[in-house]
């Protein structure tokens, strides 16, 4: 590597071995962190403030790289700032944040009178008061308007406290509930309140009945899953009818219903789960009757979207709306009194599809850049020709659009202003790499116009492959500080995601996961060969599934990276997986296979990372974990860091940082989260050296 680092070095910490002997499917392994895996065990906080002593020590002499980062990331923030009101039922609903103040106020005020005072109805500032960690999960409204319901998860576990306000006083009227989810349901009378609970391993299974103000010990189990491979999740459907209790494994899901209007009523089953058949339930009432809109994959491996009548919702009934098409996905419906609209996928960029129900004319919704991103805003109003669309761009911020259905006029409602940003300077692409066997890899590449294709640019490549999950082509304010610094930042749409529809998530997962590794490899070859990119200024990041990427990345070409930032990675997959009291393992299965299959465990062994560390020169790695993470166990990233430390021939730092009052999302607070995401950024631009920004191109000119 050219570059001279500014790290200071350091000796590391070396981890205690205690070495544990397992035998597994005749296959021998020897463990000398298995004492880590005990997270209250004292030792195991200690070592990890040891971690952390040592990471700020190899990172201090950043400090004013990290300090002019964050002043510059907060310089394009509007802090004070409000955003687009959302209407509901005669209100307007919003938020807003205070320059100095963590976390966003939420406030109404009503519709019909422009000079209408503001009423705030839940500072999350004020929840936050004597909490390292603060995530409000939901704020929900009742249907009257008249109470709150909304959650909190202070320890970053994902189990929340549930309470109920008075939307008029601000005082809570009832709660906490313990160790609930962050999926609430109103029924119409706006005093019965349904939710659901999780299980000891942080699963949603259960769904209570609660009467506000009464003793929860009274509160009605409505539904339960056993099933541990299924979550359970509640939502009201915009016509405000239904009540729909969601039971979603990671290839196959099932619907119940509840009527709004008559909350003791038993919920009744859309359609009985079938393996591999997923669907999704909307509602709509109105010129046909009452009927279901469905999207579903039943018989249709990128999903189509089928109705059927509300009292006869079975397989057997259901009708075709948009039929099935291989080429684009759905992936989302949205039913309103007189239109449906259905988000779709092609050629991996999202398209919007837009249908009069009484008349099945419809029409697409246009987008002019080279690669966007659309999604639905907050929709409350059923009765309406009116879609709330989310837009951005690599290069365009975020951006509130309401577009009318029937005129096809859009009105922007927000931009969010980037102080000092000007779009004209930067330029999106989408590119494609060739992966071994020859598929198509997308790339979407963002960079400033003045920054030529040489071959000396830095780069930082970002990759995720897993679930099915789109990586959108989005905007990010923090971004622009590389961009400026002459970095080209990459995102790899490798198999195992869904961008390029199911056949693409298919063949990045289970037998078929190598994949997902050599595709980011050859994207990054890629970048490399067309002069993108630099062969030795080229870094990569990834998170969770995405850590698990980068970590079979590295052990299989350490030498091509300059630098790696790893964000609580899943790199512990064999032992992890044959653990089926940790959260989320038996819902992996199938995902990743089960171990406890010897094909399947002999698969898995080939590439998790911390299993195939191996001598080699691996680059300066940061690394990132919470303590209460509980989708990442946190001594997955210790014990990874332990072996690398080990084996790692370059003699470069291998960093871990925990945060000890986090879980799997990081910082909560926004000036918090910009302090961490100054110190990544000022780690991987002094790998890359990077530092000192570009000049400015010449006003009034484009690059």
């Amino acid at each position: 590597m050219d570059a001279v680092s500014r790290l200071a070095r350091v000796p590391p910490p070396v981890a205690p071995r205690r070495p544990v002997e397992r035998v597994v499917h005749g296959v021998r392994r020897v463990d000398p962190y298995a004492w880590m895996r005990q997270r209250d065990d004292p030792a195991l906080r200690r070592w990890l403030e040891q971690e952390n002593r040592y990471a700020r020590a190899v990172l201090e002499p950043l400090t004013p790289l990290r300090e002019a980062l964050y002043a510059e990331i907060l310089g394009r923030i509007r802090q004070t700032d409000t955003s687009a009101p959302v209407p509901d039922g005669g209100w307007l609903y919003y938020e807003r944040t205070e320059a100095g103040r963590q976390y966003a106020i939420h406030c109404r005020r009503r519709a019909d009178d422009p000079g209408a005072p503001e009423a705030v109805i839940l500072d999350e500032n004020r929840v936050s008061e004597g909490h390292a960690y603060c995530d409000v999960g939901l704020v929900e409204p009742s249907p009257d308007h008249r109470l709150l319901a909304w959650a909190v998860d202070t320890r970053g576990d994902e189990a929340y406290e549930l309470f109920v306000s008075d939307l008029d006083t601000g005082r809570v009227v009832d709660g906490p509930i313990a160790r609930t989810s962050a999926s609430v349901a109103w029924a119409s009378d706006s005093q019965t309140l349904f939710y659901a609970v999780v299980d000891d391993t942080q699963r949603p299974w259960r769904v209570m009945r609660h009467r506000v103000g009464e003793d929860v010990a009274r509160d009605v189990v409505v539904f339960e899953d056993p099933d541990r491979a299924f979550h359970v999740s509640l939502r009201r459907t915009r016509s405000g009818r239904l009540i729909v209790i969601e039971c979603e494994s990671r290839t196959t899901s099932e619907s119940h219903l509840l009527d709004a209007g008559d909350p003791q009523r038993p919920p009744r089953c859309v359609a009985p789960r079938r393996r591999g058949v997923e669907y999704v339930v909307e509602h709509r009432f109105g010129d046909a009757g009452e009927r279901l809109y469905l999207l579903t994959n039943d018989a249709a491996r990128e999903f189509r979207v089928v109705s059927a009548p509300l009292d006869r919702s079975t397989p057997q009934y259901w009708e075709d709306v948009v039929a099935h098409d291989p080429n684009v996905r759905r992936e989302a419906i949205d039913a309103f009194a007189r239109w449906l609209v259905v988000w779709e996928r092609e050629a991996g960029l999202p398209q919007v599809r837009v249908i009069e129900c009484t008349t099945g004319r419809w029409h697409r919704v246009e987008f002019d850049e080279p690669v966007w991103t659309v999604a639905a805003g907050e929709n409350r109003v059923y009765d309406t020709d009116t879609l709330r669309m989310e837009y951005a761009s690599p290069v365009t911020p975020d951006t509130v659009i309401d577009y009318d259905m029937a005129t096809r006029r859009r009105t922007v409602r927000k931009r969010r202003d980037v102080i000092g940003y000007d779009a004209d300077r930067y330029a999106a692409d989408r590119i494609h790499a060739v992966a071994p066997d020859g598929a198509r890899v997308p790339v979407t590449i963002v960079r400033r116009r003045d920054v030529p294709a040489d071959g000396r640019a830095p780069a930082l490549l970002y990759g995720y492959g897993a679930y099915g999950v789109c990586i959108e082509a989005s905007f990010s304010v923090a971004r622009v500080s590389l961009l400026d610094r002459g970095v080209v930042y990459a995102i790899a749409h490798v198999r195992g995601g869904g961008e390029l529809g199911r056949a693409w998530y298919e063949a990045g997962r289970l037998a078929r996961k190598p994949n997902t590794f050599s595709d980011f490899i050859a994207c990054a070859e890629h970048l490399v060969r067309e002069r993108h990119a630099s062969p030795r200024r080229l870094a990569c990041t990834g998170g969770s599934a995405g850590g698990l990427l980068v970590g079979a990345a590295l052990n299989v070409r350490p030498e091509l990276w300059a630098a790696a930032l790893v964000h609580v990675p899943f790199v512990d997959v064999v032992e992890t997986m044959l653990d089926p009291d940790l959260p989320l393992t038996v819902a992996e299965y199938e995902e990743w296979g089960d171990p406890r299959r010897e094909a399947d465990f002999r698969r898995l062994l080939s590439y998790s990372p911390v299993d195939n560390v191996r001598p080699a020169p691996y680059p300066p790695m940061l690394v990132t974990a919470g303590l209460y993470d509980t989708r990442v166990q946190v001594w997955e990233p210790a014990r990874w860091v332990a072996r690398l430390r080990e084996a790692s021939t370059s003699g470069e730092p291998v960093l871990l940082h925990v945060d000890m009052h986090e879980g799997h999302g990081g910082a909560s607070g926004r000036y918090d989260a910009i302090g961490e995401t100054a110190r990544d950024l000022a780690f991987v631009l002094d790998a890359l050296d990077a530092a000192e920004r570009l000049p400015e191109p010449v006003a009034g000119r484009r690059p």
